[in-house]
């Protein structure tokens, strides 16, 4: 599936090029208000309004249509969020921890649509880690983004799932237990695009959020986002002072959409192209590490070493291509699913006898 689904044609052709966007219009000619959605209702200052912002800003450069967009969640203040963007798009908010059934429901049934799945930490990598890591693994089409606090603001600010080891409590409290790395995970279960960034980083989110779009099956991007309510004191590691102060990118992220020529920007210096199968190219420049993410044995390593020094690395940790996706994995007609008439999915009586027969 390609983020940049309209082509332009006669029809198109007078909305503007990639080289003539203005901040105001995009390739299609919508202005951003189109991506946007209700107001927020979270606490002021939350980092989940600032990805928000960075998908709209990501979904109205790529000239996607609001229209061909499914938005999904589950429970918890990361949750909410998707009401916050893409009004005039499809959403299904779900149950606590079920959102990928449904992102696995809704790619079976319309193939055409472009999924962006928002959940939490607690709805993740606690009630819906199960069904998480299945859709991983059956790599369905979609663009999860969690938004990751450490703890459950929703309840009052107990210790998360993600919460590290060490990391204290707004009342005291230190928590005990080991980590779930959601990263980590993605790449065990053979996910193709990881990604792990801050919501204070918005040129590199945005680039992240950008690739993931136009990635064909499963992209995962966890963002730590800071509760301003909970979980933004000294003594916890998932506080905006915290995030400053101990993270590494990996890399300054640039991202070429196929509709707009490969500038020099990103040429010069020690860089890694990314190719993504809709034409559109991540472009990674070398900050500090000589890193490839492509090497998937060192792209564990690094986390795990990463987590034992409490460096928070940033970036595209890992990315591969060659796995088949859900759909061509069940090779799926091309006409989606939820489209289909009663004539083509309800086999008549003659065929449903002749089955019946082969089975005595």
């Amino acid at each position: 599936m390609s983020a940049t689904l309209t082509e332009p044609t006669s029809a198109t052709a007078s909305a503007p090029s990639a080289t003539q966007v203005t901040p105001s219009v995009n390739r299609l000619g919508l202005t951003q208000a189109a991506y946007r959605g209700a107001p927020s209702t979270l606490c002021s200052g939350c980092g989940h309004d600032a990805i928000t912002h960075q998908i709209i800003r990501a979904t109205f450069e790529l000239g996607i249509e609001p229209h061909r967009v499914a938005k999904l969640s589950g429970i918890g203040c990361s949750s909410k969020t998707t009401a916050y963007f893409l009004g005039q798009s499809h959403g299904f908010n779900g149950v606590h921890g079920r959102m990928a059934a449904v992102a696995t429901g809704v790619n079976l049934a319309n193939r055409t649509l472009i999924n962006i799945g928002v959940s939490g930490d607690g709805d993740t990598a606690s009630i819906g880690l199960g069904q998480f890591l299945h859709m991983l693994r059956r790599n369905v089409q979609i663009c999860y983004v969690i938004e990751n606090n450490g703890v459950y603001g929703l309840t009052k600010g107990q210790f998360s799932a993600t919460a590290d080891k060490g990391s204290v409590q707004k009342k005291g409290a230190e928590n005990e237990m080991t980590p779930i790395d959601c990263c980590a995970l993605a790449i065990e279960m053979g996910c193709e695009y990881v990604g792990r960034s801050f919501s204070g980083d918005m040129k590199q989110l945005s680039a992240l959020l950008k690739g993931a779009l136009s990635h064909r099956g499963a992209a995962l991007i966890d963002v730590v986002s800071p509760c301003i309510s909970f979980n933004n004191h000294e003594g916890s590691t998932k506080s905006y002072k915290f995030a400053k102060d101990h993270e590494e990118p990996l890399h300054d992220i640039g991202f070429v959409p196929a509709f707009e020529a490969f500038t020099a920007e990103y040429a010069e210096g020690a860089t890694h192209t990314i190719n993504l199968p809709d034409g559109a190219r991540i472009v990674l420049k070398k900050v500090h590490r000589d890193y490839d993410p492509t090497d998937k044995t060192k792209a564990l390593e690094l986390l795990s070493k990463a987590r034992d020094e409490r460096l928070f690395l940033t970036g595209l940790l890992y990315h591969a291509s060659g796995q088949t996706s859900m759909v061509e994995q069940k090779n799926l007609v091309d006409d989606p699913l939820a489209t289909l008439p009663q004539s083509r999915v309800r086999p008549p009586p003659e065929v449903l006898a002749a089955i019946m027969d082969s089975l005595k």
